[in-house]
């Protein structure tokens, strides 16, 4: 269905409750959602923008009725000197120059800045994930330096744990424990993974980078997860992975299932009994709805 946020996940991005959204659907005929196959409401990243932008104004006291049927641009001019904390999204050239020029400080005010104007959803998809294959790309070709790439991912980890920490606490299945195989050092991958399923309301547990496969078993054990979620870049062998995956399948117990994702393709054209690839970011709202319907009692 393409990137599209839940109900759930929409409340939590702006913090209009379910029951509002609703209501503006049926009084206003905004926003009107899309439907998965399950017939569950999916926004897309577009109106979960306009959504923001709304919430800022009725909380400056304009009434919805005046203001739901304005257009983006509109409302944006209503806000005044102050729209530049709310969408369109941040130019990624703005957060490259301060990463070449060593400016942490800078560096770190560029991401949350662009994590403000976008919400944090639209901004994992929508700039750190193509920030990342820049970032990598320029990696590779010498034009960035091992310093800078490390630079970048750590200032990007420290906002985006900044933004999980000011999230309601997620507290609804399925309960996901995250990690990746030994050797995997890249945990990037798994912080945005994890920014996904908590806006979904999921439950999450990371257990950082480099878990054995025993210790994945009794961590899952121990949290009583559902899902167990790992993350392999480029860079992960592709047979040690699909090594890993056989042998954590076959420990853990059938009620928990596997995803992976991440940037290496291996893993979605040799798939594994038992474990769901999930090659985009955008897919996880719909994977978590899909282990939902299959899970009502939970």
């Amino acid at each position: 269905m393409g990137q599209g946020l839940s109900i759930g996940a929409v409340e939590r991005e702006t913090g209009l409750s379910k029951d509002t959204l609703r209501v503006w659907e049926r009084r206003y005929r905004f926003p009107e959602p899309l439907r998965d196959t399950n017939g569950e409401r999916v926004y897309t990243l577009e109106q979960v923008g306009k959504l923001r932008v709304l919430k800022r104004l009725i909380d400056r006291g304009h009434r919805p009725s005046k203001i739901v049927g304005h257009s983006v641009e509109a409302l944006i001019a209503l806000i005044g000197p102050d729209a530049a904390a709310v969408p369109p999204p941040a130019d990624r050239a703005e957060i490259l120059e301060p990463l070449r020029a060593h400016d942490v400080a800078r560096l770190r005010e560029a991401l949350a800045a662009a994590l403000l104007r976008q919400g944090l959803a639209a901004f994992v998809l929508e700039t750190v994930a193509p920030l990342n294959r820049q970032i990598g790309e320029a990696w590779m070709r010498g034009e960035l330096e091992v310093f800078e790439e490390h630079l970048y991912t750590e200032t990007l980890q420290r906002v985006l744990r900044s933004a999980l920490a000011g999230l309601p606490q997620p507290a609804d299945p399925p309960r996901v424990v995250l990690t990746t195989f030994p050797a995997e050092l890249h945990g990037l991958g798994l912080l945005m993974a994890e920014c996904m399923l908590a806006l979904e309301g999921a439950a999450c547990t990371s257990l950082g980078t480099q878990t054995p496969v025993q210790d994945i078993v009794r961590a899952a054990s121990s949290h009583r997860a559902d899902v167990v979620a790992l993350s392999f870049s480029l860079a992960y062998p592709v047979n040690q992975a699909l090594e890993g995956l056989t042998a954590l399948r076959a420990q853990l117990g059938a009620e928990t299932e596997i995803w992976v994702g991440g940037a290496n393709p291996g893993l979605v054209r040799r798939a594994v009994d038992g474990v769901r690839a999930i090659p985009e970011l955008a897919e996880v709202p719909a994977a978590v709805v899909r282990w939902r319907a299959a899970h009502p009692r939970a």
